[in-house]
């Protein structure tokens, strides 16, 4: 089978790069090791920055998200039993999130890449890629996988490894050829999904003494809330009552005014945090977007809206090449990718940093941080770079 571009992972930032190359009549092939049920049914980020939401929208797959997304035009930071607005309209020119499920964002790409015929193989097994390290014109990289039980081969012209932090894509580049920056943290994050209406028409980022707590929402009927614990966290010692419990600690207010609204907890799990980057993001004729080639922690919001910029970037510099042979672009991919996402990973490692408990023993940091929990609400320098930020630096240009 041949193609011009093959796209491993058949998630937002692989779904969004063949939908945006197709709209400049690009060719190319998902290959997805999953069924679409389970891509579709991971609970995953929901916040998308402006610049995200706007390109679903001018894309064609933003119908849904224009009708079901919640906007926001600010977050909360809470502590010291009081809470303290974000104003995005005042301090980020206008600009909004918007709160929209990952994986209603995956479906809308799934339906338009296969209304408009796109191909798609899922459940793909033992999936791995070749003869993609030169970078000349004469190469010809290779997907190969099965299919059905059946043995399976994509030749193109490039591959985009948009698999994840556990794909296969990065692991295939020889050793010695990227850099990897990583800082493990040592903390976690409890999540609950739970059949209860938000409790707050914005986010709520809350800093306490027993550890961080976040109240978001996936929909007007479900709420997603997050409570910080140990990365290994014995999930079986969190039963509904004791999450609650601690909910309502970490979220209380001093008055007694604000209340929590519980209901059934449907899911619940613990994810570590880690900021991770691979330089650089590209090997002769393959090119990592997304989690393949950068992880940050979920507190700034960041992973699926850097996805959308990778592939924008990709997106564009492809079809430059195949309309000009133009190659420059290609060839600075990674730079102009990297320029935003170690932005975005320097407002996740702050954000991270001074709602957390890093050593509940050192009262030095807990002064520190409640102090610049002071300064970012009360200065409008500081509260517009959080609101800038936060609801998304402009996406680099690719020239």
């Amino acid at each position: 089978m041949r193609t011009q571009v093959g796209i491993v992972g058949g998630g937002p930032a692989g779904l969004l790069l063949s939908h945006l190359l197709h709209l400049r009549g690009i060719e190319s092939v998902v290959v997805e090791a999953r069924s679409r049920q389970y891509v579709e049914d991971r609970v995953r980020a929901g916040v998308l920055e402006q610049g995200t939401a706007d390109l679903l929208t001018e894309t064609g797959v933003g119908d849904r998200l224009k009708r079901e997304g919640m906007v926001h035009y600010g977050v909360e930071l809470r502590f010291g039993g009081r809470g303290h607005r974000i104003d995005f309209k005042e301090s980020a020119g206008g600009r909004a999130i918007v709160v929209y499920p990952q994986n209603k964002v995956v479906a809308d790409l799934f339906d338009a890449r296969l209304a408009a015929g796109g191909r798609i193989f899922f459940e793909a097994d033992d999936v791995s890629v070749h003869d993609f390290g030169d970078a000349s014109a004469q190469a010809r990289p290779k997907i190969r996988f099965r299919a059905s039980g059946q043995p399976q081969e994509i030749e193109c012209d490039f591959i985009a490894g948009c698999d994840g932090f556990h794909g296969i894509c990065r692991p295939s580049i020889p050793g010695g050829a990227l850099t990897v920056f990583e800082r493990i943290y040592p903390f976690g994050w409890l999540g609950i999904l739970a059949e209860a209406p938000p409790s707050s028409d914005e986010l709520i980022y809350a800093y306490h003494e027993r550890g961080f707590a976040l109240l978001s929402m996936r929909s007007p009927e479900i709420s997603r809330l997050y409570i910080q614990c140990t990365p290994d966290e014995d999930i079986s010692k969190w039963p509904d009552d004791r999450i609650w419990q601690e909910l309502h600690t970490r979220l209380a207010t001093a008055d007694g005014k604000w209340k929590l609204t519980e209901g059934p907890i449907v899911q619940k799990g613990v994810t570590g945090m880690r900021s991770f980057v691979v330089e650089p993001m590209q090997y002769g004729r393959l090119f990592l977007a997304g989690d393949a080639a950068h992880i940050v922690p979920p507190t700034g919001a960041k992973g699926l809206n850097l996805a959308a910029s990778d592939v924008l970037v990709l997106s564009r510099a492809l079809a430059e090449f195949y309309a000009s042979g133009r190659k420059d672009l290609i060839e600075n991919y990674s730079k102009t990718c990297l320029r935003r996402i170690w932005k975005a990973q320097r407002f996740s490692w702050w954000m991270t940093s001074m709602l957390h408990l890093f050593d509940a023993d050192n009262a030095f940091d807990r002064r520190r941080q409640i102090a610049e929990l002071d300064y970012v609400t009360s200065s409008r320098a500081a509260s517009q770079t959080l609101a800038e930020n936060y609801v998304g630096l402009p996406m680099e240009p690719v020239n």
